[in-house]
């Protein structure tokens, strides 16, 4: 089994701890909580580099090594750091529990060394008809990023 963990911090008062784990070349299981975001729905993603240097900003694009277009989870044509939104409470608070197939923590496509970033506004998912939809789902700004570290 192989394990990462990014810690998030950003914005305001937006912080929390995601795990990664996966067994031999299964799909990777992604759990944990995030806190201090407003209610409602947050664009969730894997993005291509770990550099927080210049905070959020310097993390690049959403992970895409197919070179395909922005999308849901479960879609067949998505980057594969496109992990959707996650859903905040009243209380500013989002537990994350995600299975997914493309973001593997071994191999020539690891998100080892990438990073979380958890934005401001919903993933429209590709579907929006805005003109950001097929990049970035139209999620708004990063209020919150972390580099993946294997551990």
């Amino acid at each position: 089994m192989v394990k990462a963990v990014a810690v998030l911090s950003g914005s305001e008062d937006v912080k929390g701890t995601i795990f990664f784990t996966q067994e031999g070349d299964g799909s990777t299981t992604v759990t944990g909580t995030i806190s201090g975001l407003k209610p409602g729905l947050h664009g969730f993603h894997v993005h291509a580099l770990g550099d927080t240097t210049n905070g959020c900003l310097s993390t690049g694009a959403h992970f895409n090594p197919a070179a395909k277009e922005h999308g849901a989870p479960e879609d067949e044509n998505r980057h594969a750091g496109d992990l959707g939104n996650i859903i905040v409470g009243e209380d500013g608070a989002a537990t994350v529990e995600v299975v997914d197939s493309q973001i593997p923590l071994t191999g020539p496509n690891s998100i080892i060394g990438r990073a979380v970033v958890v934005h401001t506004d919903p993933d429209d998912l590709g579907k929006g008809g805005h003109e950001l939809s097929k990049s970035t789902g139209n999620a708004g700004g990063r209020l919150a990023c972390g580099s993946v570290r294997a551990y």
